[in-house]
């Protein structure tokens, strides 16, 4: 099979696990991995290194043209994930999708094992370009002000958590899920576009899911009507939200370049409330459809110019002036050798604490001077959680850093 063919009928699976509540690694577990379409297929099986991860998996997957332009074929292949680690319990994903020519990530939270506890079966739902979900119900984009009580915070935060309730607000037995925000935005990016993507539709609806969450945080609106939760999972509220899905890494590479960033609009302090539907089965005058977003970026439109064309000229994107749980800010500028001063003594820091759970990450010196040393590990960080290895500490490697280091230093203690 010619290799652009070989690209375009497969995709790459890796297997990440961690700590419950944390982001420490879980070394040396069994992974079995099965093909949904097919019972009789071959199950495989890998161990998870020092990092926690699997190999890069090639996998089988529909062909290309399924997801890049509107389809009744299902455009992503299905997988059964099975996982054993010692002193853990078994874990068994059913529905882990991989798409043809992008890397999917499934990350599995491992909980210590209690004796006659059943194993946890997690199934994750249909893609929402592919399933049937409910129509968002339209809501202005702009919250009133004026009303007491109805704005509680005085700028625009990103928080390092928000609290998903896993169904439609009056469900009062869905369960609440904490999650890390990042984490949040990659799963809904995931479950409701396709990696395949053009970069321009990517950041175009990363950009719109942002912003639509940071004005759930900003005005409160669910804690305001007497909830205690943040966001829902429903499509009909909010954005389809699915637990324990994996995610891709061409969406979380523009997450992560784009962290803190929203919409807004001349004289308004509060993030654009930015809805959406796919375009296809659903309409929805005046708003972004998805998969118009995809042929806007396939005839060159640039992200900017996709929101535009769907919310007019007047939007444009603006920053968080905080971010919730990050031990120090962005310093505004890129680190790299040469570079000296707290800012990469702050750096180091967090490295060497991060090396204690992840052994493949060399210990240095916490000087505040970048040398090749730093450059080196920085390297090796960047290699192991996805980042392009450049050895030069920029926006989104700084924050992944800041990530990662709360994640297995004191997450305990935010819980």
């Amino acid at each position: 099979m010619p290799v652009n063919e070989l690209e375009n009928t497969s995709g790459q699976l890796q297997v990440r696990l961690v700590i419950e509540g944390t982001l420490k690694p879980v070394a040396n577990a069994m992974v079995q991995i099965s093909y949904e379409g097919d019972p009789t297929s071959k199950m495989q099986q890998f161990i998870t290194d020092e990092s926690g991860m699997t190999e890069l998996i090639t996998l089988a997957a529909p062909n290309l043209e399924y997801s890049l332009q509107y389809s009744e074929e299902q455009p992503y292949a299905e997988y059964t994930i099975q996982v054993q680690a010692e002193g853990y319990e078994d874990v068994e994903v059913a529905g882990t999708e991989v798409l043809p020519g992008v890397i999917a990530i499934q990350e599995i939270e491992m909980r210590a094992s209690v004796p006659d506890e059943e194993f946890e079966r997690i199934v994750i739902g249909p893609h929402t370009l592919f399933g049937t979900y409910p129509p968002k119900i339209a809501e202005d984009e702009i919250k009133p002000t004026d009303e007491t009580g109805e704005i509680v915070l005085s700028r625009v935060v990103i928080p390092e958590f928000v609290i998903v309730h896993d169904g439609v607000p009056t469900d009062t037995s869905a369960k609440n899920y904490w999650v890390r925000f990042r984490d949040y935005i990659k799963n809904v990016a995931s479950s409701e576009i396709y990696a395949t993507w053009t970069d321009a539709a990517i950041r175009a609806n990363v950009l719109a899911i942002m912003s639509f969450v940071l004005n759930r945080v900003y005005t409160e609106w669910y804690r305001n009507k007497g909830y205690d939760f943040t966001i829902t999972s429903s499509t009909a509220f909010d954005q389809k939200w699915i637990y324990g899905r994996n995610i891709f890494q061409t969406i979380s590479n523009v997450v992560d370049e784009m962290y803190g960033n929203y919409l807004s609009r001349p004289n308004v302090k509060q993030p654009i409330l930015t809805q959406y539907c796919d375009g296809k089965r659903v309409s929805c005058p005046n708003w972004m459809t998805q998969w118009g977003a995809q042929s806007l970026g396939e005839q060159g439109y640039s992200a900017i110019e996709i929101l535009r064309y769907y919310y007019g000229d007047s939007i444009y994107i603006n920053t968080a002036v905080e971010i919730s749980g990050v031990p120090s800010s962005w310093p505004g500028y890129n680190l790299n050798q040469g570079t000296r001063g707290p800012k990469v003594q702050q750096m180091q820091e967090q490295l060497n604490v991060i090396a204690g759970s992840y052994p493949a990450l060399p210990r240095i010196a916490a000087d505040g001077i970048y040398g090749p040393m730093t450059e080196a590990a920085v390297r090796k960080f960047q290699s192991i959680f996805g980042l392009l290895a450049t050895g030069v500490v920029d926006y989104a490697t700084w924050y992944k850093i800041s990530q990662i280091y709360v994640g297995v230093s004191r997450i305990a203690e935010l819980r």
